[in-house]
């Protein structure tokens, strides 16, 4: 009769469970999660995914496997296994839904304003570019890289899968609004004080302070300069592997884990960027600005700006704080000339034109390039060839070397890549020059170098919801903002 024994003394029958089902009910519904889930692994090409098929078709028609044995169990254990079956099937779904289709993203910093704003929530589509396969698959959902309270690694490291992108509805375009994973996070130092921190810059200055000289670059042979940096480099590197107890261990994180960031896309591959006096120059032409793009500016205020004036030409706490302290504040065009005419609030305003020269990538090479007067640069494409000289390698040499897995060397003015000189390199992947519309307060591409398409995570869609940081409670809605698209924000 199939009579079996279940835990608590409780009997089930088989044949009388099978028999109060509806089986065209069941075959159809069986038919159409096996057509959807066919169709979602054609879309992700992983045949791997048919050794699901045999649990899809007992689910719904063998039902061989007691899938929830527990509902015939004794109370405590009913009301237990409810819970976590419940919390295993909303952990699956939001980890599949976030890898696949679509995550949160919070505005964390100033770099967008004010197209974006801190405090903005982004509905992000992977589907817009084509979600990725992701490199570390097992990892916990709704984290980044590490747990909450515990403080240690989400995920796990093995097994480890090589960069595939599923077809997504279209690519990145110019001026797009990005969300990618941060280039220069695959190296960090693990104290919680330091992992803002750009790990190379802080290679590059510690070992800048210890020589304590610095030789006349214009005197240095190509090789020679270059021999330079690299000896910057490693005194600094060194300099924090033997101070751990301040800095902590030197980690690494793989694409998926690393931080994500948002910029806005103003390069594309193939394309040959160059900044002239604070303008995107793109193979010679300028780049429309963004609306609300920002720049530093000097100014003296004859009394306090009010509060009306503050909230109307969105100037926040930090741009106040920037002022107090630099007497410079981030501001729009809008801003500038609304300000210009309240003579009775401000004394004077002026473009802030200082050359800020440090920190710029190339970290490694004596350019004389800064935030506002940098390149020409040629951003490389799948497929594509560059030319490699003494003049550029410090250019290309990290996505030749870090994002595409090559050894170079350069030795007595020749370069080998993989064992083997050289004078040129194809590219395998698309890059991407990324910039905050905050142009004077923005970590971009201007110090960390191309982003690769497989740091690629995602586009904003919409701002599902938006709370002023400056202004607590019911009062801090941007009610405004909510269900605002992106796109539209130019």
């Amino acid at each position: 009769m199939g009579v079996r024994w279940c835990g608590g003394g409780s009997y089930t029958f088989d044949y009388m469970e099978k028999k109060q089902l509806n089986m065209k009910k069941q075959w159809a519904k069986c038919i159409t999660v096996l057509v959807l889930y066919l169709l979602f692994l054609l879309w992700v090409k992983s045949w791997w995914g048919l050794l699901v098929v045999p649990f899809i078709y007992d689910v719904y028609i063998t039902k061989k496997i007691k899938w929830q044995w527990w509902k015939n169990s004794e109370p405590p254990v009913r009301f237990i296994m409810s819970w976590v079956d419940a919390i295993v099937f909303a952990l699956v779904a939001v980890y599949f839904i976030n890898l696949f289709f679509f995550q949160n993203y919070v505005i964390p910093s100033s770099s967008l304003e004010k197209s974006l704003l801190t405090g903005d929530y982004l509905f992000v589509s992977k589907v817009s570019y084509g979600p990725r396969i992701p490199e570390t698959p097992l990892t916990m959902p709704l984290t980044q890289h590490t747990l909450p309270v515990l403080n240690c690694k989400s995920y796990i490291e093995w097994p480890k899968w090589d960069y595939r992108r599923v077809k997504g509805l279209g690519h990145v375009e110019l001026n797009d609004i990005v969300v990618f994973n941060y280039p220069a996070g695959d190296t960090l130092v693990s104290n919680e004080r330091y992992q803002a921190a750009d790990y190379y810059q802080m290679c590059y200055s510690f070992g800048s302070q210890l020589l304590d000289y610095r030789p006349d670059m214009a005197k240095l042979t190509p090789q020679e300069q270059y021999d330079w940096y690299q000896k910057v480099y490693s005194t600094g590197r060194q300099y924090i592997l033997e101070n751990s107890a301040e800095y902590g261990k030197v980690i690494t994180r793989p694409v998926d884990r690393r931080e994500n960031y948002v910029k806005r896309c103003v390069g594309l591959p193939g394309q040959t960027l160059q900044i002239k006096n604070r303008i995107v120059y793109l193979d010679g032409k300028p780049n429309k600005e963004p609306d609300n793009v920002q720049y530093t500016y000097y100014v003296k205020l004859v009394q306090p700006i009010p509060e009306e004036m503050l909230q109307e030409l969105g100037i926040s706490m930090e741009d106040l704080t920037s002022l107090n302290q630099s007497g410079y504040m981030p501001l729009t065009k809008r801003a500038v000339d609304a300000l210009q005419k309240r003579k009775d609030i401000v004394e004077s305003i002026r473009l802030n034109t200082d050359t800020i020269t440090g920190d710029v990538y190339p970290l490694n090479a004596n350019t004389g390039w800064t935030r506002d007067n940098y390149g020409p640069v040629w951003i490389p494409k799948k497929g594509e060839s560059v030319r490699l000289t003494m003049q550029n390698i410090a250019v290309y040499e990290r996505p030749i070397r870090v994002y595409e897995g090559n050894d170079l060397q350069v030795k007595d003015g020749k370069i080998f890549i993989n064992g083997k000189e050289t004078d040129r390199y194809t590219f395998k992947m698309d890059y991407y020059w990324m910039m905050g519309d905050n142009r004077h307060n923005s970590a971009d591409s201007r110090y960390w170098g191309f982003v690769p398409e497989d740091h690629v995570v995602g586009k904003p869609i919409f701002i599902w919801w938006s709370s002023d940081p400056d202004r607590g409670g019911f009062s801090g809605i941007r009610w405004n903002r909510l269900f605002r698209m992106v796109d539209d924000i130019k």
